[in-house]
């Protein structure tokens, strides 16, 4: 008998979101394979590094309300991660222009739409917060801008 989980759809939330981590963390895997640019790629590493530590983050509020988080982006995450090999610029502004989009609209703006009203107080902090740092990236990858 499977019982159900009374905090599910926080944890859907959650597991949605922590997909669009593990989004941010390939993504940045591709633009640092396409820069020597010594400072851009040390901005991209620091990102990538904070989006590790939020996945981990999410991971254990996750666990921490009985459920299991997700492991990968996921099949969409996936498709998106194959095709962007593909697509990723190797002119330095080009590359620091499509992370911004990338952090803006899918770390900040859907991520902003995705967790509205479904989360208990302690999981819409650690979320929050993530979301407020994701700014910060926005603010480092403009001043990268040549």
């Amino acid at each position: 008998m499977v019982v159900q989980n009374d905090n599910q759809d926080v944890i859907d939330e959650l597991n949605s979101f922590l997909k669009g981590q593990y989004m941010g963390i390939h993504a940045y895997e591709h633009f640092i394979q396409n820069t020597d640019d010594h400072d851009v790629k040390r901005a991209f590493q620091k990102i990538q590094q904070e989006h590790k530590f939020h996945a981990m983050r999410v991971a254990e509020r996750i666990q921490n309300l009985g459920g299991t988080p997700v492991t990968d982006e996921g099949i969409i995450g996936s498709v998106a991660d194959f095709i962007s090999k593909f697509t990723t610029p190797k002119n330095r502004n080009e590359l620091i222009k499509k992370a911004i989009v990338g952090e803006g609209y899918y770390g900040i703006s859907l991520s902003e739409k995705m967790v509205q009203g479904d989360l208990d107080p302690e999981s819409n902090r650690i979320v929050q917060e993530i979301i407020d740092r994701d700014h910060r990236h926005l603010s480092t990858l403009n001043s990268l801008l040549q």
